[in-house]
């Protein structure tokens, strides 16, 4: 399967937008193919506004967030691979969604297994 954390990214951002809010992400800077401005990163981290008033053409794909801002009054092209995004939530009361290891991969299973064993006898059980 492919990984959940861009379909879960488009839609909590997406309700976040319905709810009026501000959409933050947090992004681990030290990823491979972060393009961020250096000097706004923090302890490997940094954090985005992406509401739309505050940014220019936002894409969530699969693979990858990007966008176009300023900061302080300089422009910037931001690419961010799906991967290094650990969170989105609201600015205005922190709501929104952490993301683990296994949101950024898929549910493949690793190379050289068959996948996870099946049992042989179904495990529920009835209960009176």
């Amino acid at each position: 399967m492919t990984p959940s954390r861009p379909y879960l990214l488009r839609a909590i951002n997406e309700w976040i937008l319905d709810n009026e809010m501000t959409p933050f992400i947090l992004v681990d800077a030290g990823i491979e193919g972060v393009k961020v401005p250096e000097q706004f990163i923090e302890n490997g981290k940094i954090v985005l506004n992406i509401n739309p008033q505050a940014v220019k053409g936002l894409s969530i794909t699969n693979a990858a967030l990007s966008f176009s801002a300023r900061f302080q009054g300089t422009p910037w092209d931001i690419d961010i691979p799906i991967a290094a995004v650990l969170a989105i939530y609201t600015k205005e009361n922190g709501r929104g969604m952490m993301f683990t290891e296994e949101d950024a991969g898929g549910d493949e299973p690793p190379p050289g297994t068959s996948g996870p064993a099946k049992p042989s006898r179904p495990s529920l059980k009835v209960v009176k």
